[in-house]
């Protein structure tokens, strides 16, 4: 992959792969998320990526929204732990249009009050349907448990209390301190030549947004396992299971993808669902996931269950835990799982809209991007026996913390 990059005089970096085609994505990647609050500021990263459409000094709302969703364009934004993102998908005839409108909302929005008022409510309303949704809500709560007392731990919409007590003070001083030039990547898939792009970016983005001191994050504490049960109003029983996983930049992070795919990714083969769902016919919704962060890393494996089957359906995902730390995987099915991994990967990569994400949040946590060959060979590269390893380390039963939920008698 041809990736073109430059670092502007104020510390933004662009990065772009210029490829044919009608259709552009471009994105802005700021390495702030939830991580980044501090005690009073429970889900003020994604308030802001709310209320940052809202309005700017030439702008308000309807103009915003109107600006690229006039010409067909898609624009929207994310939020995650460690950071926000506002991106575009568009006509390649309009780049100038939606870097300006991008600069505008990143450097000029003015958070006012009276938007700020309403869009409270709209979260709060997001909040209480994540709390309908147990199945959800768990695997946050499961990472409260394995990070506590740590920011990486909290949920990204904040608590209806924390929403309700935000200022644009507030807002203005969180980005003051986190939308600083050297944490944002601009990453950019669409057809314009690199010399076009350079211009339009040091036209609209060769200025600072931050102002003040930056913030040091807060390093991940010692992980203690726990085991938890809640009494909730639900019917079924919601179980996760899991342990601290490694870093974004470790090298045992493609190999441990490789095993919780194998375990429970996210196809109907996956060692969790042929146990519990094919065989037993224990749970309808289970997975296994993998979450690596700059500093750190979660694995959870889920399920949701009748409460007659609960201890039977914790009995054979313990089983099947023993199984990948005591067998080692023959050399079919290592190979299996090899080429089940990299065609998920290639057909996730054939997106232009999810190569620009990805390159973005890529050079946002480690300043370069992993071409597809590379990562291909390292899954390759991995044995059976490091597989093994891996598991008995994230795995080992002592270190497993459990959370469930269950309906109240």
């Amino acid at each position: 992959m041809d990736l073109q990059n430059l670092t502007l005089p104020n510390g933004i970096r662009v990065i772009h792969r210029e490829v044919s085609g009608a259709v552009a994505h471009c994105g802005v990647f700021i390495g702030a998320g939830t991580r980044d609050e501090g005690e009073d500021e429970h889900g003020i990263a994604h308030f802001i990526e709310h209320t940052i459409f809202k309005g700017t000094e030439k702008r308000n709302l309807f103009h915003i929204l109107n600006r690229l969703e006039n010409v067909g364009a898609d624009l929207n934004a994310y939020t995650s732990k460690e950071e926000t993102c506002i991106h575009a998908s568009f006509l390649k005839e309009y780049y100038g249009r939606t870097l300006e409108l991008f600069q505008d909302i990143l450097f000029h929005s003015v958070f006012p009050a009276k938007e700020i008022e309403k869009e409270k409510q709209v979260v709060i309303d997001e909040i209480r349907s994540y709390q309908d949704t147990p199945s959800e809500q768990i695997l946050d709560d499961f990472e409260d448990l394995v990070f506590t007392g740590h920011p990486l731990g909290k949920n990204i919409l904040g608590t209806r209390k924390s929403v309700g007590s935000f200022t644009p003070e507030h807002i203005r001083r969180f980005i003051g301190h986190n939308y600083r030039p050297e944490r944002i990547v601009i990453a950019s898939v669409g057809n314009i030549s690199f010399r076009s792009l350079e211009r339009m970016m040091m036209r609209y983005f060769n200025q600072g947004p931050g102002h003040g001191k930056s913030r040091t994050g807060k390093p991940v504490h010692k992980y203690v396992p726990v085991t938890r049960t809640i009494p909730k109003k639900i019917f079924q029983v919601h179980c996760v299971i899991g342990a601290p996983g490694y870093c974004f930049t470790d090298d045992r992070r493609i190999p441990l993808a490789l095993l919780n795919n194998m375990f429970g990714g996210p196809v109907l083969n996956s060692r969790l669902s042929l146990a519990l769902r094919e065989r037993n016919g224990l749970t309808y919704h289970n997975e296994s996931s993998y979450t690596a962060y700059s500093d750190a890393g979660i694995v959870s494996i889920y399920f949701g269950t009748d409460p007659r089957f609960y201890s039977r359906a914790l009995e054979v995902v313990q089983k099947e835990l023993k199984r990948i730390r005591s067998e080692k995987l023959s050399v079919t099915q290592l190979h299996t799982i090899r080429k089940q991994l990299v065609g998920q990967l290639a057909i996730s990569r054939e997106s232009n809209l999810g190569q620009m994400m990805a390159i973005g949040k890529s050079y946002l946590l480690r300043n370069r991007y992993e071409p597809f060959e590379a990562i291909v060979k390292a899954i390759e590269n991995t044995t059976a026996e490091q597989l093994r390893e891996i598991a008995n380390d994230i795995f080992n039963p002592s270190g497993l913390s459990l959370l469930s939920f269950i309906p109240k008698s």
